[in-house]
């Protein structure tokens, strides 16, 4: 049977006292190339003016997004599992259309 301390004993096991100098560049290059300079840039005052996808976004659009993000978790579990039953609905009803327009020649090109 473990002792009750043999989680601490693991853990200070796993403990490493080795300092590692992050100053050199060369030791620890940039894993993604313009990352600092990104950071850098969002560091600057925030401007007044809203995202660039925020403008082209009626108030209807803003206003489901609000709505979207007010919902819990299962809430919002449910409203995907919603739209997901709807998508598979248009989808039969799609089908039922084009099988019904093949039947009745409407989709053949004309001929020349």
């Amino acid at each position: 049977m473990a002792s009750p301390n043999g989680g601490d004993d693991f853990e200070s096991s796993l403990l490493s006292f080795e300092k590692l100098d992050r100053a050199s560049p060369d030791l620890w290059p940039e894993q993604l190339p313009g990352v600092a300079d990104f950071a850098a840039s969002c560091k600057n005052p925030i401007t007044n003016s809203p995202p660039k996808w925020m403008a082209e976004l009626e108030s209807e659009d803003i206003e489901m997004l609000k709505e979207l993000g007010s919902l819990t978790t299962a809430n919002l579990m449910e409203k995907v599992k919603g739209l997901q039953n709807l998508a598979y609905q248009l989808g039969l009803e799609e089908f039922r259309e084009m099988t019904r327009g093949k039947f009745l020649n409407i989709l053949e090109r004309p001929k020349k």
